[in-house]
């Protein structure tokens, strides 16, 4: 057997992201770690009655099954993440209007973020995990929540702030195990969960 294919054979099963977020993706990037991205075209549609964990979780799970099912032999990551306020889910707002009318519901309250996180391995074991996060808002005035929006147009967000970039002067306090939970990936709870699959996440440079 050659060296290149020794060299190939040594090399862990690829890593697939069941996601089109860029900020899934950028939190991925930092981790240094080949892998491609696929879109889970799954359904999003809560259940009658589904709780906010628990529709997080199933749809984590439901996108990571989804491209593992068309790319077997793969480590494959599944995301999801559902904003509470008060038992009230906040999606994304979609446009201005909408987010202003989130902000104005937040401002002086605590709200969950429930970020799921899913990975089929390739010998088809799964594992799945939520990390919350827990965000106080502060008593925002109208003229502030109308500059915030005009400035970042985070409307892809749920709960209309992006806390890696301006929204956090929008945030008076966040709790939570893992700091890129809010974002939409874990990393901690991730490099967890590759490691005891056997994902080799700390390898020597070839």
């Amino acid at each position: 057997m050659s060296s290149a294919k020794q060299a190939d054979s040594r090399l862990p099963a690829p890593l697939v992201l069941a996601s089109t977020s860029a900020y899934r993706r950028a939190l991925l990037e930092r981790l240094r770690l080949p892998f491609t991205v696929q879109s889970p075209q799954t359904d999003e549609t809560p259940r009658p009655g589904e709780a906010p964990l628990a529709l997080a979780l199933r749809l984590a799970e439901a996108k990571a099954r989804a491209v593992a099912s068309a790319a077997p032999g793969s480590w494959v990551i599944g995301s999801d993440q559902v904003c509470t306020c008060e038992g009230r889910i906040l999606g994304k707002p979609g446009h201005h209007a909408a987010a202003v009318g989130q902000l104005q519901m937040l401002r002086g309250r605590n709200s969950v973020f429930h970020t799921a996180l899913a990975l089929v391995a390739p010998d088809g074991g799964v594992q799945v995990r939520e990390v919350p996060t827990t965000v106080r808002m502060r008593a925002l005035t109208d003229a502030q929540i109308e500059a915030y929006l005009l400035a970042e147009q985070p409307y892809d967000c749920a709960g209309s702030a992006k806390s890696e970039a301006l929204g956090i002067a929008l945030m008076e306090s966040i709790h939570s195990d893992d700091p890129t939970a809010l974002v939409g990936l874990p990393l901690i709870a991730l490099c967890d969960m590759l490691l005891s699959s056997g994902y080799p996440l700390l390898r020597p440079a070839p």
